[in-house]
């Protein structure tokens, strides 16, 4: 089974940013958290940045968009190349519709849940996403514990997804280091966002292998 390790950048240096990403250039993915100081009480990046980004990255970008107006902005994100561009579920008027025009201009479509918002109304449209990201932390800030009572959320998604046969990628963002991407793998994620265990190591390609090996341990 494949495992997946999108460093965040939001634990990166914003000031040495290619070098930063050159560190990472044995990951999956990078996540790029995009904040617009509204849906979340953070302001991070915008399209000039993240374009640049995509222009100096060694992996592909994963774009995680905590913003509101996700059906107005999402698009644009697509636009400049992103691989895969994830808005939240809470922020779209219509998620499977702005999934579809992701998909159109050549992006992988996630759709991102925060730890209040139930599973339950997803589980049949699975299909009409790439990547569904649930949240082990309130949005809007790096560094956060693992909320560990997401995991029975995450455990019917992946039973529903096994169930319809799905190749829907399931990711798990915060707090997600190798004291808790066990308990992640275990009930099914395959997707693992990491931030400061990965940039606050002193070999950050080392922890990107670590938690990969261990993820991959704990995988059904």
């Amino acid at each position: 089974m494949t495992v997946r390790i999108n460093p965040s950048i939001l634990s990166a240096d914003f000031v040495n940013m290619q070098a930063d990403l050159e560190r990472i250039a044995n990951a999956d993915f990078v996540h790029v958290d995009v904040m617009d100081n509204h849906f979340v009480p953070n302001l991070t990046f915008g399209p000039q940045m993240v374009r640049r980004i995509q222009d100096v990255s060694p992996v592909p970008l994963d774009i995680h968009l905590m913003i509101s107006d996700a059906d107005r902005t999402a698009p644009e994100y697509a636009e400049i190349g992103a691989a895969s561009v994830t808005f939240h579920a809470e922020a779209a008027e219509n998620p499977i519709t702005l999934a579809r025009r992701l998909r159109e201009i050549g992006s992988r479509a996630g759709i991102a849940l925060k730890p209040g918002t139930p599973i339950e109304p997803y589980l049949e449209h699975l299909d009409e996403f790439d990547q569904i990201l649930i949240m082990t932390v309130e949005p809007g800030f790096g560094g956060q514990s693992f909320m560990a009572d997401m995991m029975p959320k995450l455990a019917t998604l992946s039973a529903e997804a096994k169930r319809r046969g799905s190749n829907v990628w399931l990711q798990v963002d915060g707090g997600i280091a190798e004291s808790t991407i066990a308990q992640a793998a275990e009930a099914g994620a395959d997707t693992f966002v990491a931030g400061s265990a990965i940039y606050g190591a002193d070999s950050p390609a080392l922890a990107i292998d670590a938690l990969r090996d261990l993820a991959a341990a704990h995988r059904h």
